[in-house]
Order: C-alpha cells, then structure tokens, then sequence
C-alpha cells in the first residue's frame, strides 16, 4: 500500500487493513529496518525499489549494508533547504532514501533517484535529461551536460568505480564527462563509496584527489588511504556499519573529520 501511494499515515494504514495502530506501528519498524519505508510525523514514505524502475535489482550484494550506513553518514552533511546533486550511483540511491520527507531542492540524472523522491512533496526535484544508459538507467550525454551547465548546487555527491594515487575513476566515457559538468555546478562535492574501490582503476579519470571537498566511505577504509586522504586536504567521512549483535539494531554512523 505504501508503496502504491508513495506516502501514508498511521490512521490510513490502520483502518484499511482492519488493524491496531499499535500492529501497524510493529510491522512499519520491521519495514523499516529493511530499508522499505522511512516514518516521519503523521505516516511513512516508501523508500524501496521502486515497481516499474528496478535498476538494482538482482545486484545486491555483500556490500549493500555498508552502502546504506556511507549513505545515511552522507545525509548528515546536508542542511534543511539544501540544493543538492546526486548521480546514479547504488550508493547516492541509499543517500537518497535518507532524504525523503526532507524540505531540499534535489537535481538528479538517476531515474530510479527521481522515482524515489518524487513521492515526497517537501522535496523540489529537478531531473537532468539525455541519453538514458540502461543498466543503471541514468542520463548522460551531451543533452544533460549542457543542463548541468545551466544550473548551481551547494553539495553534489557523486559515485565512483575506483580510487588511486591520480585521483577518481568511473567506467564509462560518456558518464565520466556528465559527472565533470557536476562537479563544475557544484560548489562542494563528494565522492560516496565503499572502502573497495581504493585502490582501483577504471576507464576514465574523473578529477584528482583534492578536486573535492570530502570522500564519505566506510572504517574497512586502510590506514594508508586515510593519510593518503589527509594529506590531500581531503574531508574524511567514515560510516560505521557494525551492528550490535545483542539487539540487532541498525548500524550506527560516525560523522568523522579526520583519520
């Protein structure tokens, strides 16, 4: 139901399904916990996949819980009535899922990012058009650079495939010089990704490692990259995606300037 309607109240819920509000309080928690809805005042948001845009289906893997923890660790470096840009990536998707409900003004070129944040009507959405690159169903191409060149965001988060010493890499040529015309409409921006990525090279440089202004990854993150990242001038993010193995609640994160 919530995810059919984007966005219900408790007391909806409760008397469409014949229930307590205290059931659909119990059963909106285990939804929760599963990524599925996020509760605000007066009801819950539907924050899964979406029905019809289902691009990260079938590629979960082992480091999907590390992605949503850099994800909510993200979320905190962003102020009510932000402007902000998100690209395509799996983990600015899990960014996005903490932003629902929020008052922002979002631009994105991800179609399953604007499918999520379209349900939330505090949230003004500006969506980047062009060629829509099917795996991961994002608009790239000259179309949406000459629209991000149009437009300013104060934070823009962005996706990569690798990490060394030069800098940032992505895996596709096309994607790379749209994510360029992001970095050039923002004012801050940072690279979302998972500790794995440092390290690897892939197709085509984005910028160098001081060209932005953090790097939100998660505490698999070697020492060694640490200082690489310190040296650099590089705000360091560091989520904690360990659970309590007691109660089995959620990870915690931990906004970290430093090492």
């Amino acid at each position: 139901m919530v995810r059919q309607t984007g966005f219900a109240s408790l007391g909806e819920l409760a008397e469409s399904l014949s229930v307590s509000e205290s059931t659909v309080r119990r059963d909106l928690e285990q939804l929760e916990q599963s990524g599925d809805v996020r509760r605000t005042h007066g009801g819950v948001f539907w924050t899964g996949e979406s029905a019809t845009i289902r691009a990260f289906e079938g590629r979960k893997d082992t480091t999907w819980s590390v992605k949503a923890a850099i994800g909510a660790a993200a979320a905190e470096l962003i102020e009510e009535h932000d402007t902000i840009l998100l690209d395509g990536g799996s983990t600015t998707y899990e960014l996005a899922r903490c932003l629902v409900g929020r008052r922002l003004q979002v631009v994105t070129n991800s179609l399953p990012v604007a499918h999520l944040l379209s349900s939330s009507d505090s949230i003004d959405l500006v969506t980047i058009g062009g060629c829509v690159r099917g795996r991961t169903a994002v608009a790239i191409g000259p179309m949406a650079e000459s629209m991000l060149r149009q437009i300013n965001v104060r934070l823009a988060f962005l996706s990569v495939a690798g990490i060394n010493e030069r800098g940032y890499f992505n895996n596709n040529m096309m994607l790379v010089e749209s994510e360029k015309a992001m970095l050039a409409a923002a004012d801050q921006a940072y690279v979302v990704t998972d500790h794995t990525k440092f390290g690897k090279v892939s197709l085509s440089h984005l910028c160098r490692l001081e060209d932005v202004q953090g790097v939100v990854t998660d505490r698999g993150l070697a020492s060694q990259w640490k200082k690489r990242i310190d040296d650099a001038g590089i705000e360091l993010v560091l989520a904690d995606n360990r659970r309590d193995d007691e109660n089995g609640t959620d990870p915690d994160t931990d906004i970290s300037p430093d090492a």
